[in-house]
């Protein structure tokens, strides 16, 4: 990872907030929805030229135009941040094109999760971009309780970002951690090992997420990791909610005694539940790339960050 990290500016209340569809294409009446709830929190949310677009046959536009647009989305000096409007398939056709140039010369935060962690592990390993694995507009901003606020304000503003019971995380093994925040969703984490967009989760403490993957699939997905030792000095695991992530008739622990027992081996702690990217409610957003603290040693477990992830504290405008 690439030091310093590169920190984007801080947003003030009001500012434009860029909507790009890097992947799928998304349904016009969710669009509009998120687009009236960040009206409503006093942010002025601006699609992308292509960004509301259908590309045969699931994306949002052309590869190109995709690209263009989160290009232009970071290098427009109206634009205070950045969001994805959902996720879907089809960011690993973009990110051999990305101007890593460019998004040094105008950091913004990008929100984004599922398929956009390639484009925000990629972001932070080669340009030290922070990244904000956080709510969508279609996604999550279109929904009643789709955002956590207060995480998802934190992020922008300057402000210590926390998470811990109420955001449903839980112990799975107790203890301590400190270290740089890093992960986003496994299946494409694992899908990018063996190529030269590989993420560089070694020595991290690590957040790993996904949705409707049953538990002998998350078993080989976290052993593929591990045999590519992408685990190697880990600080700690946390998981996110892992929804529909069980088995039918199965024991309801299973996906938890699964994780015990691939990661048997690493003496660090390790959570799960975490509401952040796909999640039932409240997407808690999650800043990568910065120095946070994980306490899982009682009942009342937390994630502390310990750094802003922004450059300077917004100002009112």
């Amino acid at each position: 990872m690439p030091d310093p990290i590169l920190k984007p500016p801080a947003v003030a209340s009001g500012a434009r907030i860029a909507l790009v569809a890097p992947a799928s294409n998304a349904r016009p009446d969710h669009v509009r929805d998120g687009m009236e709830a960040l009206r409503r929190l006093g942010y002025d949310p601006v699609p992308a030229k292509f960004a509301l677009g259908k590309y045969a046959p699931y994306f949002s536009a052309t590869p190109e135009h995709r690209l263009a647009d989160l290009h232009q989305a970071f290098s427009d000096s109206e634009a205070a941040a950045i969001m994805c409007i959902r996720g879907g398939y089809g960011s690993n056709y973009l990110v051999e094109g990305l101007d890593l140039d460019l998004v040094r010369a105008h950091p913004k935060p990008f929100f984004a999760y599922s398929d956009m962690t390639a484009l925000q592990t990629w972001l932070l390993d080669q340009a030290g971009l922070v990244s904000f694995h956080g709510p969508m507009v279609a996604s999550d901003f279109a929904v009643e309780n789709g955002v956590h606020l207060d995480s998802f304000c934190a992020a922008l503003t300057g402000g210590l970002v926390e998470a811990g019971a109420a955001q449903g995380m839980r112990v799975l093994r107790p203890g301590r951690a400190r270290g740089i925040v890093y992960g986003g969703c496994l299946s494409i984490l694992t899908a990018a090992l063996g190529t030269r967009f590989a993420p560089h989760t070694e020595g991290k403490l690590l957040f790993l997420e996904d949705v409707g993957a049953k538990p002998y699939q998350v078993d080989r997905m976290l052993r593929h990791m591990l045999l590519a030792g992408k685990f190697e000095g880990a600080r700690g695991f946390i998981f996110g909610e892992m929804m529909n992530c069980g088995s039918r008739g199965a024991d309801p622990d299973l996906l938890q005694q699964v994780i015990l027992r691939v990661l048997h081996g690493f003496n660090v702690p390790i959570a799960i539940g975490l509401r952040s990217g796909h999640v039932s409610r409240g997407n808690v957003t999650l800043p990568l790339g910065i120095e946070a603290a994980l306490n899982l040693e009682n009942d009342q477990p937390l994630l502390r960050y310990l750094e802003p992830a922004v450059a300077a504290p917004a100002h009112a405008s």
